[in-house]
């Protein structure tokens, strides 16, 4: 089994990988933890592409979590048993960055880089609201879900993200 999921930040996309990993007993890989380095410095791109794509070569079965248009998207989406697009509106996915905010404040989560200790600075805000939603997002967005219909999954909420993983037991 091959996963790839994608989505808005705050969706849930790598508490949702954890759950599919463990649930398969399948190596997960979130792309947060190649992107970042300590203190929230950017890898170099080259760097993380490397390490993706002995991820893809190495494994049989995975799930991997993030975006990362730069970083073998096409090949991850093509190699893909299940596509899950966590498509939460901005005002739902807020909320949950809020929230899990508050859960790790100062804290360095499992799905991210170590350590980078969970922020929350009126950039992030913008991106997460404005730039992280910019029409060419949506526009890749909708291309993935119209070249692999036969394998989204499309999630946007809470209520059918619940139904999904019930439905694996």
């Amino acid at each position: 089994m091959k996963i790839v999921i994608i989505g808005y930040s705050g969706s849930g996309k790598s508490t949702l990988a954890k759950k599919l990993a463990q649930h398969y007993s399948i190596p997960k890989l979130h792309l947060d933890t190649l992107q970042f380095k300590a203190n929230w410095e950017v890898s170099e791109r080259e760097d993380m592409e490397n390490k993706v794509g002995d991820f893809l070569s190495k494994n049989t079965h995975w799930v991997i979590d993030g975006n990362y248009s730069w970083c073998h998207y096409e090949k991850r989406m093509e190699q893909a048993d299940l596509i899950i697009f966590m498509n939460f509106n901005r005002w739902n996915s807020l909320y949950r960055v809020i929230k899990r905010y508050l859960k790790y404040r100062g804290k360095v989560r499992e799905d991210m880089a170590a350590d980078c200790p969970e922020k929350l600075d009126w950039e992030f805000i913008r991106w997460f609201l404005r730039d992280g939603r910019k029409k060419t997002a949506r526009e890749r967005y909708a291309k993935v879900c119209q070249t692999y219909a036969d394998k989204i999954t499309i999630l946007h909420n809470q209520k059918e993200l619940d139904r999904f993983t019930e439905n694996l037991k």
